[in-house]
């Protein structure tokens, strides 16, 4: 995942609420947050799913990670939320 430049040092990362630690939840390189396991986003609703939903019949319960980034920005608290993407295909 790409940082925006306004985000720079020091900032807290978390998923899905949880706080995640440089070097054993997640490595920088660069501007980039590559995460030691695989985040996943929720995914595209197909018609029958999309139907259930809107009739009140089921929910969803698919993975939906989000990565909350906290900084600092001109003495300001901002918080960035980012969307992983889906996996590629190997």
């Amino acid at each position: 995942m790409e940082l925006p430049e306004s985000v720079t040092a020091p900032f807290h990362v978390f998923v899905n609420g949880v706080e995640q630690h440089a070097g054993s939840d997640f490595d920088q390189i660069g501007s980039t947050l590559v995460f030691h396991r695989e985040l996943a986003p929720e995914g595209r609703l197909g018609f029958w799913r999309w139907l259930s939903l809107f009739l009140g019949v089921a929910g969803t319960y698919r993975r939906n990670d989000t990565v909350d980034v906290v900084y600092s920005d001109g003495g300001s608290r901002r918080v960035l939320t980012l969307e992983p993407h889906a996996p590629r295909d190997r």
